[in-house]
């Protein structure tokens, strides 16, 4: 008996209600080149919303909270493996890899893992390392379905207007299921079939194993295809159900550099749609904007064009992020003004600060409340108190600086000997006059002035004002008021 089930998806779910049932383990198809990708890197290591393919499925598969997660490598093993572990550092116990030593087919890369599928009743997702947009949510209802129906094979299946290159899926003159055939296998009249095959399967693990070790590579490639195991499994007698999905693109694997840029286009675009409508975020020209799904922007904030979010970017309320800039893996506060063409990676920056245009903030810069950097002023790992500014063409590397200090036009941390980097620290209420060369390590005392052109090679004591090459102390500023 077979059975033919719809499986409709909230479109916007990728979530999961697990299912009581026996336990369930995931196979990730992953050996692959990809000749199609005409690339020198195994095809799975090409990003999609900048992560490689392969993660996004990782990180599907282990929203189902499968016992383990096995990803089956081949081209470019060890890249595919510190690509995973890198992304998923800890998980290292939920992900195993296993090899794939010559990559002749599906059903050989099954096998490949056959050792591990042993043991205890269970239920085995396969999925392919390839198909980066499928959500959780569509594999949790197929796998419902399949643990309560006590199925020994599920596979999904969608229908496509054009399924050129696509195994079909062939039933008898009942409707019920009777085979896959490959588009290089398949006859003229099979391949006016529209409906094909997802690559998508839960098998029962003892009843999988069995049929793997049967399988023949009788076809054109001289390949073992998994699509052979559920008609071995039909022949013993074994209930083999299809679900039809009705969303294509979603269970689709990306094969070319065409797909993978349309696959992009499409999480963008519903990224920012979401984004529009569910948070209240204002894009002025959408079809130019690039924002990473992982990214959260909040209400009322306006995102200029060209401006790209990357990582798990957060960007809070009221924000304006202006023209041709980059964000990525950085947290930006409420009320903050990001002006044209600035770069910030893996840094901070608090309420009501500002940036650029054209400044560049890396290696965790840290800016506090109402703190400014103008154009063309680099941060490198260093912590911008608050109020304090810096407006033009400046160099801040290894730096601490104090609050409500002016940071002069051309300074530079000169934090390297050759060597090794070394620190700097400007106490509050600091004026660095324009020109200023601090040469590391140093410290500038609070209320301490330095007049142009001033290279800094020796401590300044605080509310004194020093001056010359190399900087010496002029006069006591006790009289003067702070700045």
């Amino acid at each position: 008996m077979n059975r033919i089930t719809p499986l409709h998806d909230n479109p916007n779910s990728n979530s999961r209600d697990v299912p009581n049932g026996r336990a369930m383990v995931v196979l990730i198809m992953a050996a692959g080149l990809g000749t199609r990708m005409k690339s020198n890197r195994a095809k799975v290591l090409h990003e999609l919303d900048g992560r490689p393919l392969i993660s996004h499925v990782c990180r599907t598969a282990l929203a189902l909270a499968p016992e383990k997660v096995y990803v089956i490598v081949g081209h470019q093993a060890e890249e595919v493996r510190a690509a995973v572990e890198n992304d998923f550092p800890s998980e290292r116990d939920r992900i195993e890899f296993v090899q794939q030593r010559e990559q002749r087919g599906t059903g050989d890369a099954v096998m490949a893992a056959k050792d591990a599928l042993r043991g205890e009743n269970r239920s085995v997702l396969v999925l392919s390392g390839d198909v980066p947009l499928v959500k959780a949510a569509t594999l949790t209802r197929m796998l419902k379905s399949h643990e309560s129906a006590n199925d020994v094979c599920t596979l999904l299946s969608v229908r496509l207007e054009n399924p050129f290159g696509y195994g079909r899926v062939v039933r008898n003159d009942a409707g019920d299921f009777e085979k896959i055939v490959e588009q290089k296998d398949a006859s003229d009249e099979e391949r006016k079939i529209r409906e094909i095959n997802a690559g998508i399967y839960c098998f029962d693990n003892a009843k999988l194993v069995n049929a793997l070790s049967r399988i023949k590579p009788n076809n054109s490639q001289g390949e073992y295809y998994l699509t052979d195991v559920p008609v071995i499994l039909k022949s013993e007698g074994a209930q083999i159900s299809v679900f039809q999905h009705s969303d294509a693109r979603e269970v689709s694997g990306v094969n070319t550099r065409a797909e993978l840029a349309e696959f992009e286009n499409l999480l963008r675009r519903n990224t920012v749609r979401r984004m529009m409508l569910e948070d209240g975020v204002t894009f002025i020209d959408p079809s130019h904007a690039y924002i990473s799904r992982d990214a959260k922007i909040g209400r009322d904030t306006v995102i200029h064009p060209d401006v790209h979010v990357q990582g798990n970017s957060v960007i809070g309320e009221g924000c304006e992020i202006q023209q041709g800039s980059r964000i990525v893996n950085s947290r930006i506060g409420n009320r903050v003004t990001v002006k044209d063409h600035c770069l910030i990676i893996d840094s901070e920056m608090a309420d009501d600060c500002a940036a650029g245009p054209f400044a560049h903030l890396r290696m965790n810069a840290q800016m506090e409340e109402r703190a400014v950097v103008g154009n063309f002023v680099e941060v490198k790992k260093s912590r911008i108190g608050r109020g304090t500014k810096s407006m033009h063409l400046t160099y801040l590397g290894d730096a601490t600086i104090g609050e409500e200090t002016n940071i002069g036009a051309g300074t530079v941390t000169c934090n390297y000997d050759g060597k090794n980097k070394h620190p700097t620290i400007i106490e509050d209420h600091v004026r660095i006059g324009s020109d200023t060369m601090l040469v590391a390590p140093v410290r500038v005392g609070s209320g301490a002035v330095t007049g142009a052109g001033s290279v800094v090679t020796e401590d300044v004591p605080p509310r004194t004002l020093v001056a010359g090459v190399p900087a010496k102390v002029k006069r006591k500023l006790d009289d003067e008021p702070e700045s």
